[in-house]
């Protein structure tokens, strides 16, 4: 694999709200984008949307031919899919394998290390649609990053070239970092769908514009008592009023069956 002063050949491998978008940040910042993968209609006219001209290749190729590999797959498929592609021979030493999973560390990723890539785990937080939109949102974004002492760097430098800040989780704390995500995401879904539903019992016929600046500076204040008073701010709630795509959940997974959200639940690897 042809290195070509510090960029690389990324292949994507899941075309679902995640995948696509964190391959056009990459592309912004000067890597060339090698392949994706995708099955279902919907993924692939996705692909083209977000990556315009990228090949759709199948996995074990894209994987041969590309020197970071991001997995952007739901996190039940990301183990199978790691152990098979080992058992084919198809990791390379030096390679760079990315996963997007909240709650695996580099763990999930031994198959690969063994063969002589280099495992990172990358996990941005925040709430996809899958959209060009995502992108700007992207821009100040934490991405919990999990790699080894000597590689750490390499994931914290695409987190910053992808527009994010690089928040570094230990391994053995990867689970508690997962579900906290999943608590503030749940939990914040669950109130604002009760609430609306009691507006809406009564006669209110848009209540998500009502309770959005009510609701936003709650979670301005509570962020604020924590220390987190800069990170609230709209993008939490994808800037738009509630009940919207990132908080209801789509069926390609903006939150849907795993709320890490990295892919297309139709459109395995």
């Amino acid at each position: 694999m042809a290195q070509r002063a510090g960029r690389l050949g990324v292949g994507i491998v899941g075309a679902g709200n995640v995948g696509p978008i964190l391959g056009a940040a990459l592309a912004g910042a000067g890597h060339a984008i090698v392949g994706i993968s995708a099955i279902s209609a919907a993924s692939r006219e996705r692909a083209e949307a977000i990556l315009p001209g990228a090949p759709i290749l199948d996995v074990d190729v894209l994987v041969e031919r590309s020197e970071l590999v991001i997995l952007a797959v739901p996190d039940a498929e990301l183990a199978p899919l790691v152990a098979g592609l080992a058992a084919r021979g198809a990791w390379q030493p030096g390679q760079l394998v990315l996963h997007t999973a909240a709650r695996y560390g580099i763990g999930v990723l031994t198959p690969a290390l063994t063969a002589g890539a280099i495992p990172l785990a990358v996990h941005p937080a925040m709430t996809f649609t899958g959209t060009s939109l995502d992108l700007a949102k992207l821009a100040g974004t934490w991405f919990a990053v999990t790699a080894p002492s000597p590689v750490l760097p390499i994931g914290q430098a695409l987190v910053v070239e992808m527009g994010g800040e690089p928040l570094i989780i230990a391994e053995a704390d990867r689970a508690a970092y997962a579900e906290a995500v999943d608590t503030a995401v749940s939990f914040s879904t669950a109130i604002v769908d009760q609430a609306v539903a009691l507006l809406a019992g009564i006669g209110v016929e848009a209540p998500g514009p009502v309770l959005a600046p009510l609701v936003r500076s709650a979670v301005e204040r509570a962020l604020a008592k924590a220390g987190g008073a800069d990170a609230a701010d709209p993008t939490l709630f994808g800037g738009q009023a509630f009940g919207g795509q990132e908080f209801g959940g789509d069926s390609d997974g903006a939150y849907g069956t795993d709320y890490y959200l990295n892919d297309d639940p139709e459109d395995p690897a």
